[in-house]
């Protein structure tokens, strides 16, 4: 067991090497102690982009099918897999795979038989990417980790939404470190056929208007979600904020078809747009 936190911190429930377990908002979690980012949120807040979050959930609903492509530990995995409920299912890929073994023990230790977890990418089409060799006891940013550039690591499966050949998606969540449109294109056939919502990272501006151009492509209403990483009435109720402004760069992407009203987002009406 881990000894009483520092003031300020909350406390953990378990500690091991550089790997913490903590009493989150949506549950136990846990996390790396390095990780610059997504572990330090659960660390000092006990929760992660928890305004992401209420994105998505005002998009799911109970008995819906839900995709967390780039699902990192399960910040969102596990909230996902609580409001789909039962008579839903949220599948979780994640390719590094000591955060995917984290990933599905959070989802274990939360009892969520509605999630189906797989150490996998997802992309464009079938094959195998490597993964680079990370020590993770070191520190870093360890969602930021951008794949396709490496020749050295571990070889993980690539798999396309297509591929899964699913009967119902409703909402896919899509952050994979600037692969995001070879997600897209892998996706296809389903999202045509199914017309899901999308909720996409677009934080990379040399790649941004690539994929605004294949969102635009798909016939979907595009609009800009910036949740900052830090929220003032976070979990633990720390007024500290490490993360100063910093946000997340996201887009709404609705079916052009549907009659929904969005309100407070900037709609994107140009693939050349910037944020």
């Amino acid at each position: 067991m881990a000894d009483d936190a520092p003031s300020g911190i909350p406390p953990a429930i378990f500690e091991n090497a550089h790997v913490r377990l903590k009493d989150c908002r949506h549950g136990p979690m846990a996390y790396m102690t390095g990780d610059r980012y997504v572990g330090r949120a659960f660390d000092l807040y006990c929760e992660y982009t928890e305004d992401e979050w209420r994105m998505l959930d005002q998009l799911l609903k109970p008995g819906m099918v839900a995709l967390d492509i780039g699902a990192n530990i399960g910040a969102h995995t596990i909230p996902m897999a609580r409001k789909v409920g039962p008579a839903g299912q949220v599948l979780a890929f994640e390719p590094q795979r000591q955060v995917f073994q984290l990933l599905a023990a959070n989802v274990a230790l939360g009892a969520l038989d509605n999630v189906r977890t797989e150490h996998a990418a997802v992309g464009a089409a079938p094959g195998e990417i490597m993964v680079p060799n990370i020590d993770y006891a070191k520190g870093g940013n360890f969602g930021g980790l951008a794949l396709g550039e490496y020749d050295a690591g571990e070889p993980v499966p690539v798999r396309t939404v297509d591929r899964l050949a699913l009967a119902q998606c409703h909402v896919m969540k899509i952050d994979v470190e600037g692969m995001e449109r070879d997600v897209l294109e892998g996706a296809r056939e389903t999202i045509e056929r199914l017309r899901p919502v999308l909720y996409v990272e677009n934080d990379r501006r040399e790649r941004s208007e690539a994929l605004l151009t294949t969102l635009f492509s798909m016939d979907y209403r595009l609009y800009w979600h910036l949740p900052r990483l830090f929220s003032p009435d976070n979990f633990f109720a720390n007024p500290d904020n490490v993360f100063d402004n910093l946000v997340s760069r996201n887009v709404l992407c609705l079916p052009r078809e549907r009659d929904v009203t969005v309100v407070e987002m900037r709609e994107i009406t140009d693939a050349g747009e910037t944020f």
